[in-house]
């Protein structure tokens, strides 16, 4: 118990290479660059040897943070919505920090499925302006032809993304989001989407599609696919990845789906090369081991304690990181990796045993 209290407790900060100790707020820390560099804290000045930026202090990280802006993402929700349809983007874009609100034609209750009954936050004649406007599927044929519903969508203002799963990919298709673009759908409405909206290419073999600044999903839990592949462009793969093993949704493939955007949050973290160099058991705390491996549906190493899987974090080549922000370096001997280094306790080396 002792050493996976160990392994995955929360590091008040991490000291690397030094044995110093500094006040809070006058340790650095690699300034927001949507890797996992971003959690690792230094005792001392210098460049982050990850992403090579200038390393700030806490302190003025603090106010970076103060003008950073939270994406707001609006959820158009109408009656008949499908559950899931909404929920599983909503938990992810939750974990990720976003600012989330729900819209409707008014203010009044929703059913769910027969089943749930939502209060939408705002009506679309009182709704904030978002970053990002979110639509689904479930009734959605009626709705979405809504004359008042498809103005309120043409005419929001700066829209960075929209993001569509199931049938509410027929909201942007009525807006004219969509023309000369390329989208998906449930099964059940592909066909009528092809037919009905011949200015739209039409996907069928896709979990999403990502246009760029329009992406589509598939059905219902495809949504939570696209989802964490919006959060992978906007914050970085490895944030997806540790939404994606908090939810415990081990569906998701990274990159399953066509992204016709020039930006890939994938590249360079996935079929890293010469991962297979990393796995094998090694030494770790009091006495014990720790196994690595290689998980095949996400191309990602995992440590293995006490029948337990934890994601490393991929930053560049030999180094790592952990859920906790906590490095790992593997060190070789004419390229034979004999063991890993630990920003926990990196003077001491943990031996490959096999």
């Amino acid at each position: 118990m002792n050493r996976l209290l160990v392994f995955i407790s929360v590091l008040t900060y991490i000291t690397i290479h030094s044995q110093s100790y500094s006040k809070p707020e006058n340790l650095y820390v690699c300034p927001p660059c949507n890797s996992s560099c971003d959690t690792l804290i230094f005792n001392n000045s210098g460049i982050c040897n990850h992403c090579e930026m200038k390393l700030i202090t806490r302190k003025e990280l603090g106010k970076k943070n103060k003008a950073i802006k939270k994406k707001k993402i609006a959820f158009y929700l109408q009656p008949g919505i499908e559950i899931l349809d909404f929920a599983g983007p909503m938990e992810v874009f939750a974990y990720a920090d976003f600012e989330i609100f729900t819209v409707s034609k008014t203010k009044e209750p929703i059913i769910s499925q027969g089943i749930l009954t939502v209060l939408p936050d705002y009506s679309i004649k009182d709704a904030p302006k978002a970053d990002i406007l979110a639509f689904f599927g479930g009734n959605a044929a009626q709705s979405f032809k809504d004359p008042e519903i498809i103005n309120w969508i043409q005419s929001q203002p700066d829209i960075e993304y929209h993001f569509s799963v199931c049938t509410g990919v027929f909201a942007l298709a009525n807006a004219g989001t969509l023309n000369g673009m390329t989208a998906t759908t449930f099964h059940n409405a592909l066909d009528g989407l092809e037919k009905n909206y011949p200015e739209i290419t039409v996907v069928k073999d896709a979990r999403f599609v990502d246009n760029g600044k329009v992406i589509t999903t598939a059905g219902i839990s495809a949504g939570i696919d696209g989802a964490l592949h919006l959060v992978a462009k906007l914050q970085g793969f490895n944030e997806a990845r540790k939404i994606a093993y908090h939810m415990e949704y081990d569906k998701w493939i990274p990159g399953e789906g066509l992204n016709l955007s020039p930006d890939n949050p994938y590249d360079g973290f996935i079929n890293i090369p010469n991962l297979e160099n990393y796995i094998g058991t090694y030494e770790y705390i009091d006495n014990t081991k720790v196994t690595l491996d290689i998980n095949s549906r996400e191309k990602s190493l995992y440590a293995i304690l006490d029948k337990r899987n934890y994601p490393l974090f991929y930053l560049t080549t030999d180094k790592f990181t952990n859920l906790n922000g906590e490095e790992i370096t593997f060190i070789k001997d004419n390229n034979r990796v004999i063991g890993f280094r630990s920003s926990r306790n990196y003077n001491t080396l943990y031996k490959k045993l096999k």
